[in-house]
């Protein structure tokens, strides 16, 4: 991946040539030793990378390829159980952004480590983005921004809670410490939560209930089918919405942000970040620059030299491959995604 530049990225055109698939599905699956090679071998065989996570609760990732190797794998995974009608969230991309196809046996496809919760039993009201603003705009709901702290900085709705969760592993033990101050003694609150593209609400939301709640509610499709869909004049999204892909970020219509990331700690950086004197391109950003020491600064700048040194010859350095920070926390994702 090439760091990004201070300029703004311009969005793909419809017609670039490579399909980028975001899906997930909470499905009972079983036997998942004998689900995993024939789907990576497909993947393989038709030119398809990315990352697709398999668990018991069901099936997550993002893969990328051309269009006729989209759809042999998506046409493979619908005959899954429970997969017949898998929604999936497609985008276009210029050139491939994985260097490598994998799929991974997990607990979850979405760590939250509550493993009593299942999002198959029970699940909050779902709400579509056009009925969305009325709910936040009621005084008597609650809104919680269930995304990690990186995420929100970088936007969420107006007045949302931010559990400032470095992990959404962290959100049921937050929860449970300021739910004295959320729930009271009086009658249960309308709590409406959102993620980025869904599935953290699935499995927040499912939590919410088996701690007692019911009147709970998450965004249909997440903030980027809020975005793609909702008018701006009409938005109350504030900021830019993180993405876990080369996009880095996206605004309405899903164009992308104005936000890079950091290749040292994996943060997204604003513009005003990469005008700090702290920010050094593929080196350092003004949240990482004082946990980093001099030795791993000078292999992120040999790293640094080497990517431009591949690019000038028209190569991919694989080496600038990052090590996946926010994936498996991180849920909506283990790669670009929803």
């Amino acid at each position: 991946m090439t760091p990004p530049s201070d300029a703004p990225r311009q969005a793909s055109p419809d017609d670039a040539p490579i399909r980028v698939a975001a899906l997930y599905r909470f499905t009972r699956l079983s036997d998942l030793a004998a689900i995993k090679p024939p789907l990576a071998q497909l993947c393989c065989t038709n030119g398809v990378r990315g990352t697709l996570l398999l668990a018991n609760e069901g099936i997550n990732g993002t893969i990328a390829g051309t269009d006729d190797g989209i759809d042999a794998v998506l046409a493979h995974i619908r005959t899954l159980p429970g997969c017949a009608d898998l929604e999936v969230k497609d985008l276009r991309a210029a050139t491939m952004p994985f260097h490598r196809m994998k799929v991974r046996l997990k607990r979850e496809i979405v760590t939250m480590g509550e493993p009593d919760i299942d999002p198959l039993e029970d699940v909050g009201h779902y709400v579509d983005p056009a009925d969305w603003n009325a709910l936040i705009a009621d005084p008597g709901t609650i809104v919680i921004d269930t995304r990690n702290d990186y995420e929100v900085a970088v936007g969420s709705f107006s007045g949302a809670l931010d559990p400032k969760t470095r992990s959404f592993r962290d959100f049921p033990a937050w929860f449970r410490e300021h739910r004295d101050a959320l729930v009271g003694d009086g009658p249960p609150p309308r709590i409406a939560m959102f993620c980025t593209g869904g599935i953290r609400c699935e499995k927040s939301t499912a939590f919410l209930k088996a701690e007692g709640l019911d009147e709970v509610y998450h965004l249909k499709g997440g903030i980027l089918k809020y975005l793609e869909t909702v008018p701006e004049a009409e938005s109350l999204w504030e900021g830019e919405c993180f993405v876990f892909d080369q996009r880095v970020a996206v605004g309405h219509g899903l164009a992308p942000g104005t936000h890079g990331l950091c290749h040292a700690c994996r943060m997204p950086v604003s513009a005003t970040d990469r005008a700090s004197p702290l920010y050094v391109e593929g080196i350092s950003c003004p949240a990482c620059h004082d946990a980093r020491d001099a030795t791993q600064r000078a292999g992120y700048a040999e790293r640094e030299r080497q990517m431009r040194l591949a690019e000038a010859r028209g190569q991919t350095h694989v080496g600038a491959v990052l090590p996946q920070t926010h994936a498996d926390d991180d849920g909506d994702t283990p790669s670009p995604s929803s």
